[in-house]
């Protein structure tokens, strides 16, 4: 079971048809404890409509914030050490790495989120920046995990690399963070075996590739909630992107006019252009 959202409304796929949800809102759909079940039922009094076009299809959110972890693949700590050794930050993403403690950080407001098919921007003020492949959760506000789809955390590694203290602002900018194209119902955590995939075209011909599965997290994603939802709440419930193992190499960054497509298991494909 899908769901998308549409310029027509919200839709949910079941068994390979699709069914339009009326005057279903975000707000009160996303939200919901019993989310699988629900559309479940729902689905059943309603009769199928037409697959929802491509150029239709919007960010599967409503009121949520989306929050990241950082440093759940070994990839992402190796990566982040090499980046910040000059500033003498190395140590800190070695030590979070294997402490007990989660790197929590928010990452997006619902306006700065692109859907499928947008544009996601890198910064004026970057010179190093890579796409972030990334299972990204739906969590009701009791912190119940409702689902996943496919997120880019996209990220300026140069800003980060300068200062650990200038995460925010590697991170949180408008059109910093692209979700989609549905959300995979589901209770509870997906499968150690799903594979996340990236490709970057640059001139429609492929710049990098790269594939992990959640098997090489080492953290569970429970166990990112559980920190999450410690002393804080979320009306709304959230988005959580649960930290990448797919980085390209240190001599590459993104160009405007590069395709991101992020594929996993379940979901489909993410595709978004640097514009």
């Amino acid at each position: 079971m899908k769901l998308y959202r549409t310029t027509a409304g919200w839709m949910a796929e079941n068994e390979r048809a699709y069914f339009a949800l009326g005057d279903e809102t975000g707000e009160a759909l996303l939200s919901r404890d019993d989310l699988a079940a629900y559309v479940q039922t729902s689905v059943a009094r309603r009769s199928p409509s037409a697959a929802p076009d491509v150029t239709t299809l919007l960010a599967p959110i409503a009121l949520q914030e989306v929050w990241a972890a950082g440093v759940t693949y070994y990839r992402s700590r190796t990566a982040r050490m090499e980046e910040s050794k000059a500033a003498g930050g190395g140590d800190f993403y070695d030590r979070v790495y294997g402490a007990e403690r989660p790197e929590l950080f928010f990452k997006a407001t619902p306006h700065r989120v692109v859907g499928p098919g947008g544009a996601v921007k890198i910064r004026s003020d970057a010179r190093w920046s890579i796409p972030e492949p990334e299972l990204a959760l739906l969590v009701s506000p009791r912190g119940r995990i409702l689902g996943y789809t496919a997120g880019n955390d996209v990220s300026s590694r140069d800003i980060e690399g300068e200062n650990p203290l200038y995460l925010p602002q590697a991170k949180v900018y408008d059109r910093s963070c692209a979700l989609g194209p549905a959300i995979r119902l589901l209770d509870g955590a997906p499968d150690a075996s799903t594979a996340i995939r990236l490709e970057i075209l640059r001139g429609g011909a492929p710049c990098f590739e790269g594939a992990t599965t959640l098997a090489a997290m080492k953290r569970e994603p429970a166990e990112l909630v559980s920190y999450l939802f410690r002393e804080n709440s979320f009306p709304h419930g959230c988005f959580l992107l649960t930290g990448t193992g797919i980085v390209p190499p240190d001599d590459f960054t993104l160009s405007p006019g590069d395709r991101i497509r992020i594929s996993i298991d379940g979901v489909g494909t993410l595709e978004n252009w640097v514009g």
